[in-house]
């Protein structure tokens, strides 16, 4: 589901990093507006959590469309014979195939958005209350832990653990396919993946 991995947070969190990098250079420091702005962009507050996730969102779709072309595949399928029942071959099947990545790329943006944004709001929370005009209504709407967070000790970012969960899904699915391809069905007994033999 989440086709891009985990190239879109790092992206968007580099592009946050920019602002900061100027922000810390000498002619910077005594520019007051300059100042304001870039205590905004600083890591967890709200202004830097809606475009954290807003430019997860973007590097998704942008990262999934520069190494996914549907035409391509498209073509392909209809070069070596094959087709989707019901949807015709040629520009039909690219439609078809742009449509169901678009939707899959939105979930899983919204996932990777989400996974990265959680360990923020379980140490610290929104911190709703710092944005000027409505931070004092959402701070009073939203649920406390929401707000002021779970004051959890959470020692991994949202990138560690997408990595880590990435790299053992594909450490089993190797083991799997290693045991699958060596014939070795007494270890792999009431798993889901099944030998040749059975």
């Amino acid at each position: 589901m989440n086709t891009a991995g985990v190239i879109p947070v790092i992206f968007a969190s580099s592009m946050l990093a920019i602002p900061q990098t100027f922000g810390s250079m000498a002619w910077a420091q005594n520019i007051s507006w300059v100042q304001n702005g870039l205590a905004m962009l600083n890591y967890g507050e709200p202004v830097y959590n809606l475009l954290y996730f807003t430019g997860i969102m973007f590097f998704c779709f942008f990262y999934v469309s520069i190494i996914f072309n549907p035409l391509d595949q498209a073509e392909n399928m209809k070069k070596y014979g094959g087709y989707i029942p019901g949807i015709r071959p040629g520009k039909k099947t690219a439609e078809y195939i742009d449509r169901i990545l678009t939707r899959l790329t939105t979930g899983g943006a919204i996932y990777l958005g989400l996974i990265s944004l959680l360990p923020m709001i379980l140490i610290g929370g929104l911190r709703v209350q710092n944005l000027p005009v409505i931070g004092e209504t959402l701070d009073a709407i939203l649920p406390g832990f929401l707000t002021e967070g779970l004051n959890l000790k959470f020692f991994f970012g949202g990138t560690s653990l997408l990595i880590v969960v990435g790299v053992a899904m594909d450490t089993v699915q190797q083991i799997e396919s290693q045991l699958l391809m060596r014939h070795y069905e007494g270890f792999m007994k009431g798993t889901r993946v099944r030998g040749r033999r059975s």
